[in-house]
């Protein structure tokens, strides 16, 4: 949310903005010969002076003695700066400097529309780590998977380097070819895999009936603009279509608005909470179900991964904490900060985490992640199942997928069917 207004878009729950997206970064160039002027003096905390005349000093060193010349970028210099500030804040992979033209792709992004690979990445330990290709984009076609370690690039490694530089060498305009070279977490093998970037249009919903059941796949792939109206009307067809129980698959989810996220877990609650923010006080502020939207009744399962982050670990934890849902799968990522965009005067900006949020009964999920109550990995070379994917599969086939967290979602959700009696 903007500052101040808890409504607005431009607040989203750790989204992790860098999503790989084309373009490149520019900016206004700064004046090179003295730092300190682009501040104005009476601006400058007094405590901090000594810190500005410190930088202002190697500024002035770097631009009169550096050999090499063309070397000297100042607006690189700059953003490399107010880069490094928001790094030594430890919040890696969550508070984050944005350029002009990542700020517009941000919001591309959270309205559902952008060019690129289309993966989440974080820093994690160090290295840039994929959190969730997205549903239906090159990333997932190519076989990026949750906890992929990439550490090279078109041939060259990216050790040490920062996740803006790494989404730098990635991005680029749709109809290229980038090679990522990727290590998985788990056995160390590493792969290299060809991207063709492009256009992508997210579709946050879609749905369909599990083959030879009575329960529906609800897949949610992110938390952008609509993504609540969007489920409201899936939820309509679904129950149209008879059905008597339904999974909600947010694996490899990677999050969005926090809007969106109190939206979708509203129509599965009836009361309580959807969450809790903690301010920079400790102060906690309760955000509450909402009730002027549908309410679904259906008995129902979650399905939850590595790639779960931010908003679907917001839904997820709610469901969880209110009993109302049992949750299948893997450990989810981990992020539980909401950050609040601060507009820089070059349009750039500061993404900074201004709120921890906890699930409505105190849990912390910052760092540590939701836990499932029914454990179950898939093989590395197994891809969750998707709504699209069912369409072509008869009963029995459905019934031989590899996908067995899907099947021990039915499972479940199918006994708590028996217990209601549908």
């Amino acid at each position: 949310m903007t500052i101040g207004k808890r409504s607005s878009h431009l607040r989203v729950v750790a989204v992790g903005i860098l999503w790989l997206l084309s373009g490149v970064v520019t900016g206004v160039v700064v004046d090179r010969q003295i730092l300190a002027g682009v501040v104005p003096p009476d601006r400058i905390p007094v405590a901090a002076a000594p810190d500005f005349r410190l930088m202002a000093e190697a500024w002035n060193l770097i631009d009169g003695h550096y050999v090499d010349r063309a070397a000297i970028k100042p607006t690189k210099m700059t953003y490399a700066a107010i880069s490094g500030m928001v790094d030594s804040l430890g919040d890696t992979g969550h508070s984050t400097f944005l350029s002009p033209e990542m700020v517009k792709e941000a919001r591309d992004a959270v309205q559902g529309h952008f060019a690129g690979i289309g993966a989440e990445v974080r820093m994690r330990d160090r290295h840039v780590v994929v959190v969730a290709p997205l549903d239906g984009s090159p990333a997932q076609k190519a076989g990026l998977r949750p906890g992929d370690i990439i550490f090279k690039v078109g041939g060259k490694d990216v050790a040490g380097e920062s996740l803006e530089q790494v989404v730098r060498k990635i991005r680029g305009p749709a109809g290229t070819t980038v090679v990522l070279s990727l290590r998985a977490p788990k056995t160390g093998k590493t792969r290299n895999v060809p991207i063709v970037r492009a256009v992508i249009k997210l579709h946050s919903v879609t749905w369909h009936m599990l083959p030879g059941t009575r329960v529906a796949d609800v897949r949610i792939a992110s938390f952008s603009e609509g993504t609540s109206r969007a489920l409201e009307k899936a939820l309509a067809q679904v129950r149209a279509h008879g059905a008597a129980g339904l999974i909600l698959d947010l694996r490899n989810n990677p999050g969005g608005l926090l809007s969106q996220a109190i939206g979708v877990a509203s129509q599965f609650l009836h009361g309580g909470n959807v969450l809790l923010e903690k301010n920079v006080n400790g102060q906690v502020h309760r955000v509450p179900v909402l009730g002027d939207v549908r309410k679904t009744r259906l008995p129902m399962v979650v399905l939850i991964n590595p790639g779960t982050a931010s908003a679907s670990e917001i839904v997820a934890g709610a469901l969880k904490d209110a009993a109302r849902a049992e949750l299948v799968g893997e450990k989810t990522f981990g992020t539980g900060t909401v950050l609040q965009e601060f507009p820089l005067s070059n349009g750039a900006a500061l993404m900074l985490a201004v709120e921890e949020w906890l699930t409505p009964d105190g849990h912390t999920i910052w760092h540590r992640g939701i836990e499932p109550q029914k454990v179950v990995s898939l093989p590395p070379d197994v891809l969750p199942l998707r709504p699209q994917d069912e369409k072509r599969l008869t009963a029995a086939e459905f019934r031989k997928t590899k996908d067995k967290q899907m099947i021990e979602a039915l499972r479940a959700v199918e006994v708590k069917m028996h217990r209601k009696g549908a």
